[in-house]
């Protein structure tokens, strides 16, 4: 079977908007909690670390187990799991118990994404990138709309509307497990094609590394960026917290278009180079945006259309060719890709919120200009994915 099952994609795709809201939610609450709980910029970022050392941690783990296992319920319980630590978070009263509540979080968010990406994999059939694509941009939206909800709700009622973030991860929840029959035989229809490739071929795990550290180099940027636009926002131009959350939004909804453009030339032009040709397009536009940005929010808005595309295009065909670098291992592939290597950029922010405590929101930007550059060298060296090889050879 060659053609997408869309429904099956596009449901999957909603879960990943509910569950992706619940990273989009965390630095939208990091304004409200400085002003209302007087958090240090190192301390609001750690409560980002919280979030994503849960699920960078958890998520390989569940890869593993998506791998060997049907688990179709690890989908709807992630979702409930996202929301109920977002409803938390508003509620508890110490630092502490935010650090928890983020961690519950967390967790939710590592349980969905494995399972729900090794069936992306197995609807797609050869349009594997072009199919992340559009479950990526679920996951995008869930970024864009995240802070919009969020931002309403607390402006609205204060830090205790937080309860109602769960109502759509609930709803969700819902929609996916009366679907569990719809995605079964796609479910079989994965661990069938993964035993096949991989009595064929072998998984190219050094290859799978060295793809890891470019997704870390792009993690970096991304959650340096959706920390601290908003806060860069109400810090550096002057504007107020619901102005910065538009701008984070504005962000995440341009990545939206870039993350479909990136799908569909990958499958057209190839993985590799719409990587590299990504990553040496983000550092001249992270420099451009942080020289340029401080002038005025308008300018800045402008500026920050390049440096969302070059971060959001490559990301749908980093994780396509993560599945195929290790094709009898599609669930271990998505969870390092969308948990672990995705999340060390998030581990990585406190640093540059003490860097941001010592010297200014201006000084990250500037420093997380010099990340892509790592990213560059290493996806020179980035060989093309062997199942790409073997389908080119029999073409052939």
């Amino acid at each position: 079977m060659d053609t997408i099952d869309r429904r099956s994609l596009a449901v999957l795709s909603s879960g990943h908007l509910c569950i992706d809201l619940c990273q989009g939610a965390v630095p939208a609450f990091l304004p409200f909690l400085v002003a209302e709980r007087h958090l240090t910029y190192a301390a609001a970022a750690g409560l980002v670390l919280a979030t994503n050392i849960a699920s960078s941690v958890v998520q390989p783990l569940f890869g593993q187990f998506a791998d060997r296992f049907s688990v179709l319920w690890l989908m709807p319980v992630g979702l409930l799991l996202g929301g109920a630590g977002l409803a938390l978070t508003g509620l508890v009263p110490g630092y502490w118990d935010l650090v928890l509540a983020l961690m519950l979080c967390g967790i939710g968010i590592a349980a969905f994404h494995p399972e729900a990406s090794r069936l992306v994999n197995a609807i797609a059939q050869k349009r594997r990138a072009t199919s992340m694509s559009i479950f990526s941009v679920g996951g995008s939206l869930g970024f864009a709309v995240g802070p919009l909800l969020t931002t309403a709700i607390l402006v609205s009622l204060g830090l205790q509307g937080s309860p109602l973030l769960l109502l759509p991860e609930a709803a969700l929840a819902l929609i996916i497990f009366f679907n569990f029959s719809r995605f079964q035989p796609y479910s079989g229809a994965s661990k069938t094609h993964k035993q096949a490739q991989s009595a064929v071929q072998q998984n190219a795990w050094g290859a799978f590394a060295l793809l890891t550290a470019v997704v870390i180099c792009r993690s970096i940027v991304f959650y340096g960026l959706n920390t601290f636009l908003p806060l860069y926002w109400i810090g550096i131009l002057h504007q107020t917290k619901a102005e910065g959350n538009i701008a984070l939004t504005c962000f995440l909804a341009v990545g939206i278009i870039s993350t479909l453009i990136g799908g569909r030339l990958a499958d057209h032009y190839g993985r590799r180079i719409i990587v590299l040709i990504a990553l040496i397009g983000q550092v001249p536009a992270v420099l451009l945006f942080a020289a340029f940005a401080p002038l005025n929010p308008l300018l800045a808005l402008i500026l920050l259309i390049p440096v969302s595309f070059t971060i959001f295009a490559p990301f749908s065909t980093m994780v396509v060719m993560g599945q195929e670098y290790l094709p009898g291992r599609v669930g271990t592939a998505s969870g390092v890709t969308l948990g672990l290597a995705l999340t060390v950029g998030g581990i990585a922010v406190p640093l540059f919120g003490h860097l941001a405590d010592l010297y200014g929101l201006q000084m990250v930007l500037f420093s997380l200009a010099i990340v892509p550059v790592i990213g560059v060298a290493l996806a020179f060296i980035l060989p093309r994915p062997p199942l790409v090889v073997a389908h080119r050879e029999a073409a052939g």
